[in-house]
């Protein structure tokens, strides 16, 4: 009958000096503290396995690793051997998964789902996706596993979001977390998104527009602009006349190159590569864009080209005429007129629809092809080409001309058809 080790004390293994060969103190039950001539105290356990071959177990060291842990890991070592596991092959597995984890951060799968996504989405989109999360998410759960955060981990952090006054980002970035939690899931590399069970515990964000004025405001918007004309440099007055004329898009007017302007024959027809949805790098819509100047707007971009002309955009950028000019000259005259949170860019298109449904009494699906909004049906691009170019001309000059004769108790002219 083999010999019983007597258990070891503590102060035994704080006393244990280092000799010039490795020795060991038992403990009992397969374990001892291995002292080695460096002087470093290493916990182990020995064990036979049923083939009658020994396997040994590493604890750590001490003192990192007490007497009291050692004997813990020795306890949790012999109730797997007691179920048929071999505690050697349970710890492989189990730092095996913990490795798998290490390297399944949050941070290292969002980068992952970026990169997949990235391909779909225009350069700064997939910049501006990155910047939110590398500066709101990853420095608190970047280095987590993605399987361990769960609810609460993720509540707290779209809630330091909203601390900033953040609402609506604290939103979209629980949008773009949830995105990643489903791309993890479908990999494999998570089992829950925890976002959708949020829904209630954050701050209830204010649903609305971008701001516009109404068409009863027109007047006095009017009136406000000519105050400031005069102070403005022409390419930005003409900037903000065809804004309100013409309703495309802030970076569509922007943007625009003399070469899709054809003074004599009095054509303005945007490619498709610049429209919204013909930037798609998914299904993009390839449908050339027709604006339709009216008459007035015509005389502006003729008094613009003699200023601009030899330039490659309507609106050269004044501090490098190679590239564009920005959407900052309307808002700053948004600015300068008092309506700053009260219009934006986009608002002329909402009061452009406004003024031709409700005033001027066209169909919305004609406003909406003016506004170039896809159709929802499937031959609404041939509709968009074929039917209602002739509508949209005679809408446009209309429209233009009602601008120039509304009446608010008097019928204001203005300035506002004269490019000064």
């Amino acid at each position: 009958m083999p010999k019983l080790a007597k258990p070891l004390t503590d102060t035994q293994v704080k006393n244990a000096k280092p000799k010039n060969k490795i020795y060991t103190l038992a403990d009992g039950g397969g374990m001892y503290l291995e002292v080695a001539p460096t002087g470093s105290r290493i916990w182990r356990m020995s064990y036979r396995q049923p083939d009658g071959k020994n396997t040994r177990l590493t604890f750590g060291a001490y003192p990192e690793v007490s007497l009291l842990d050692a004997r813990k890991k020795r306890m949790d070592a012999k109730e797997l051997k007691a179920k048929g596991v071999d505690p050697a092959q349970s710890r492989r597995v189990e730092k095996a998964v913990k490795a798998i984890a290490a390297a399944n951060t949050f941070q290292a799968v969002a980068y992952e789902w970026h990169a997949n996504r990235s391909e779909a989405w225009q350069p700064r989109t997939a910049s501006n996706v990155l910047h939110r999360l590398e500066k709101d998410v990853f420095p608190l759960i970047g280095k987590y596993p993605i399987s361990d955060i769960k609810a609460p981990i993720m509540l707290d952090v779209l809630r330091q979001i909203e601390k900033r006054g953040a609402l609506d980002m604290a939103k979209r970035q629980g949008q773009v977390c949830s995105q990643i939690f489903r791309f993890a899931i479908a990999s494999g590399k998570a089992d829950i998104d925890p976002v959708p069970s949020l829904r209630g515990a954050l701050k209830a964000t204010s649903k609305g527009h971008h701001a516009a004025i109404t068409p009863d405001e027109l007047p006095e918007f009017i009136r406000a602009f000519e105050k400031i004309e005069g102070r403005m440099f022409v390419p930005t007055k003409v900037m903000f006349r065809l804004m309100m004329l013409t309703f495309v898009r802030t970076s569509e007017l922007t943007e625009t190159p003399w070469t899709e302007i054809d003074l004599e024959n009095e054509s303005w027809v945007i490619d498709w590569h610049r429209m919204k949805m013909g930037k798609r790098k998914i299904n993009p819509r390839k449908v050339n864009h027709h604006v339709f100047l009216p008459r007035q707007g015509w005389e502006l971009l003729r008094e613009l080209h003699s200023i601009t002309g030899n330039n490659t955009y309507l609106f050269p950028n004044q501090r490098d005429h190679e590239k564009p000019a920005t959407s900052f000259g309307i808002l700053a005259a948004l600015k300068r007129m008092g309506y700053s949170g009260k219009m934006t860019g986009h608002g002329f298109r909402s009061l452009a629809m406004g003024i031709i449904k409700e005033r001027l009494g066209y169909r919305h699906e004609v406003v909406d092809r003016q506004l170039s909004h896809a159709s929802g049906d499937a031959y609404g691009e041939a509709y968009d080409r074929a039917l209602f170019l002739d509508e949209r001309k005679v809408m446009m000059q209309e429209y233009a001309d009602y601008l120039y004769t509304i009446a608010s108790g008097n019928v204001i002219t203005g300035k506002f058809n004269r490019a000064a």
